[in-house]
């Protein structure tokens, strides 16, 4: 199992943390993980993305240049990644500020309302906890044991109490996610 994923939006949405949590997931799985960030000098609303790998074996190169997986939360980074999913792939992304949709036919696509979801659980920060689970339900590569074990290593101990409510943000996008176009 090898699985190449993009998570891109804006600084601010969560990406990197998300993308943080779903490796230290795949290292307490026992997985091989690379880590790749990538943020514009901006921070909160310039544009991010991180690149993570996941594998049960070794991963010769952390570069990627196509993808299994884009998890995708803006419009600039839709236009941007779209394209380099592999034919088979998945796209998920929130509908949120998305004027052009996705249009490519031989992928797999998903839809996650995660700015309305995180609105009715009354916290905004669950958002990408929320896009997190919509990634899990579709491709549940490590456990949710794992998952809130990558919590604990990756946010400060003074918000442990807040992994409840992540863990019910990661329920609620895997309830959450609709099917756009599959192959």
């Amino acid at each position: 199992m090898k699985e190449e994923i993009i998570i891109a939006g804006f600084g601010g949405q969560g990406v990197l943390s998300m993308g943080k949590i779903l490796a230290y997931s795949g290292i307490m799985q026992d997985q091989e993980v690379t880590w790749m960030p990538s943020y514009g000098p901006e921070m909160r609303g310039g544009t991010a993305n991180v690149t993570v790998v996941l594998s049960d074996k070794r991963i010769s190169s952390p570069i990627v240049s196509a993808y299994d997986t884009a998890i995708i939360l803006n419009q600039q980074s839709l236009d941007k990644f779209e394209p380099l999913i592999k034919a088979g792939g998945l796209l998920i992304y929130d509908p949120n500020g998305i004027t052009r949709h996705p249009v490519r036919k031989e992928i797999n696509i998903y839809s996650i309302a995660a700015v309305e979801e995180a609105a009715q659980l009354g916290n905004a920060k669950a958002y990408n906890m929320i896009v997190l689970g919509a990634f899990l339900k579709l491709k549940p590569i490590v456990k949710m044991e794992n998952v809130i074990r990558g919590l604990k290593k990756s946010i400060p101990e003074r918000h442990h109490h807040l992994i409840p409510l992540n863990e019910q943000a990661i329920e609620l996008g895997k309830k959450a996610v609709k099917a756009m176009h599959e192959v």
